[in-house]
C-alpha cells in the first residue's frame, strides 16, 4: 500500500484531516512527560489523520528522549501513520542512514525534508515501498519570505524549485508532498501549487486561518497540523477535546 493510500484511509475512517504534533516541553506538562504522551496519544486518537512527532523535542532530552521517542511510536495504533517531523537535509550518502533510521528502524509511515541540498538529498528516501516525503516548500514561519517565497528571474518562485524535484521524483516507490504553512497559504501561492499531498502547519498558536483552504478544491490529502493547540490547550479544556474541535472546524472548512 502507497502513503497516501494509507493516508487516505485513515481520513476517510476519522472523516478527519487532523495531524495531531506531538512536541513535549516539560516547562508546559506537570508530572511525567512519558505518562503525559502515552495518554494524549490514547485520548486523542480518534481525531487523529495522522500524528507527527517532532523530532526535535525528543532530543532535547539526549538519550533518554530517543527511548521515549521509541515508547511513543510504539504507542501509536498501527492503522494512523506516523508522520516524523525531523527537516533533515545533507549529502545523499550521509541521508541514506537517515533514511534507515527513520525507515528502518523507527518504521515511521512518512517524514519532513529539507530539500534545498537538491535532488541526491531527497533520493535515498524515494526507493522505500509506502512511505511519503514532506519537502519544505513555503513554512509557516515570518522567515518563508526571506528564501522560499522570493522570485526567480523567470517570474516563479524558489518554492516552485521545490516542485521541480517532486516531479523528477514522479513514478518512484516513495509519494512525495510539500510542507505549506497556513500562515503563508494565501491564493497566489496554493493555486501554484501542484495536486500533491500537502503537510499544513500553522492552525492553532500560530494563526493561521482556515478560510485559506476553503476554495482549494484539491484532490490529494491535505493534513492540517496542530500541535501546541492540543498538547496544551486553554484551561478547562483536555487535549481530546481540543483535538475533536480542531477536528470540526478543518472538517467544515475543507467542505465549504
Amino acid at each position: 500500500m502507497r502513503y497516501t493510500e494509507k493516508l487516505a484511509r485513515r481520513i476517510a475512517q476519522t472523516g478527519s484531516h487532523l495531524c495531531i504534533g506531538l512536541d513535549p516541553r516539560p516547562d508546559l506538562i506537570q508530572g511525567s512527560v512519558r505518562d503525559f504522551l502515552l495518554r494524549t496519544v490514547d485520548e486523542t486518537a480518534a481525531h487523529a489523520a495522522c500524528f507527527k512527532p517532532n523530532i526535535a523535542y525528543f532530543e532535547a532530552f539526549g538519550s533518554a528522549g530517543i527511548v521515549l521517542f521509541e515508547e511513543v511510536r510504539a504507542a501509536i495504533p498501527s492503522e494512523i501513520p506516523v508522520l516524523l517531523d525531523a527537516k533533515r537535509s545533507d549529502i545523499g550518502e550521509t541521508q541514506k542512514y537517515y533514511a534507515k533510521a527513520f525507515f528502518d528502524q523507527w518504521n515511521v509511515d512518512a517524514v519532513t525534508l529539507n530539500p534545498f541540498l537538491g535532488f541526491d538529498s531527497i533520493e535515498p528516501f524515494l526507493d522505500y515501498e509506502g512511505r511519503g516525503l514532506y519537502l519544505l516548500a513555503v513554512t509557516s514561519n515570518a522567515g518563508a519570505a526571506d528564501i522560499e517565497l522570493q522570485k526567480l528571474a523567470d517570474g516563479r518562485q524558489v518554492f516552485e524549485l521545490v516542485q521541480d524535484l517532486a516531479r523528477r521524483a514522479c513514478g518512484r516507490a516513495a509519494d512525495v508532498g510539500y510542507v505549506l504553512g497556513l500562515t503563508n497559504a494565501a491564493d497566489t501561492v496554493l493555486s501554484r501549487m501542484d495536486d500533491v499531498p500537502l503537510l499544513i502547519p500553522g492552525l492553532g498558536t500560530q494563526g493561521g486561518d482556515l478560510a485559506a483552504l476553503k476554495s482549494s478544491q484539491r484532490q490529494s490529502p491535505p493534513l492540517i497540523n496542530v500541535s501546541r493547540g492540543i498538547l496544551y490547550p486553554p484551561s478547562g479544556q483536555t487535549p481530546a477535546g481540543a483535538a475533536a474541535g480542531y477536528a470540526t472546524q478543518i472538517r467544515e472548512a475543507l467542505a465549504s
